[in-house]
């Protein structure tokens, strides 16, 4: 109880730690919602490659000192054109294009960090900080989270059904080509926004952990894209108050926070829950052991 009045003392007092809850809040929406959509398409493997795909454009930005979400969304997008058109193009599957493609670009990532370390220590942008976001990073995650509720509210109808039949879409008159790649747009930016809260390597993890949470608990799309959102948020939060509280890392404290909510929804939720799972089968067998009793008689 004293570190939570603690915590909220100090939202009180300190600019920086007002400025991190407002990333990690912001951060938590537009993961649930685009997240929840990544999940649907099954298309969590794809998130991940676009997250270490923006490394080198990151590094890339530094070294020209332009601004980040330039060079990343850049490289970003590169990536994500430059796996359909392997996928399109030879005999290999999807999955393996998604692993050369983002594999390649990582460590060219790496070696690009390598050459501009003299003047730049980049490591954060692999595991982020967020009490050290600045007055321009809230900007730029404020506006993307403008982007990311706009193209959801503007597009739902076409992101539902190409989410969950892509042939009828087609049959519909849908261009399902334009909406994925406007899809893998607006990931790419969510992903260079959440670089400075999660990093790297922990993004694609708030952008599928809290949407595969609110899939557990609903059928509903609407009711999913709120519940998602509201699991990123309630993660982001709780994360920064352990950051801070208890002087974890804060990334991997938000994505501790996320899967310890999912492994309780797996646990309690209705559907695919350890424990429905387990009275629906105890009650199927009571039902045919009954039929066999019947059947005897």
């Amino acid at each position: 109880m004293n570190s939570l009045i603690e915590f909220f003392n100090a939202l009180g007092k300190y600019d920086f730690l007002q400025s991190a809850l407002v990333t990690a809040i912001m951060v938590g929406i537009m993961s649930g919602l685009i997240g929840s959509f990544i999940i649907l398409r099954g298309m969590s493997l794809m998130g991940d490659a676009i997250s270490h795909a923006v490394l080198p454009g990151v590094a890339v930005a530094y070294m020209l000192g332009v601004n980040v979400m330039i060079g990343a969304s850049v490289f970003g997008i590169i990536a994500a054109l430059l796996i359909g058109f392997v996928a399109a193009n030879s005999k290999i599957k999807t999955d393996t294009s998604i692993g050369v493609v983002f594999s390649a670009f990582y460590a060219l990532g790496f070696i690009l960090i390598s050459m501009a370390e003299s003047a730049t220590n980049l490591h954060h942008i692999l595991f982020g900080n967020i009490l050290a976001v600045s007055d321009s990073d809230i900007m730029t995650t404020a506006i993307v989270l403008g982007i990311v509720v706009l193209f959801v509210v503007l597009f739902y109808k076409e992101l539902l059904i190409t989410s969950f039949d892509n042939t009828f879409a087609k049959t519909y008159g849908l261009n399902t080509t334009a909406i994925h790649y406007a899809l893998m747009l607006v990931l790419t930016l969510v992903t260079v926004s959440a670089l400075q809260t999660v990093g790297i390597i922990l993004v694609v993890a708030m952008l599928i952990t809290p949407a595969a949470t609110a899939f557990l608990w609903t059928d509903c799309l609407e009711t999913m894209l709120i519940m998602a959102a509201s699991v990123g948020v309630i993660s982001s939060i709780t994360g920064l108050y352990f950051s801070f509280t208890l002087n974890w890392a804060s990334g991997p404290a938000i994505v501790l926070v996320a899967a310890v909510l999912f492994a309780i929804s797996f646990i309690f939720s209705p559907k695919q829950a350890f424990f429905s799972f387990s009275k629906r089968q105890r009650t199927k067998e009571a039902a045919t052991t009954q039929t066999a009793e019947e059947i005897v008689r």
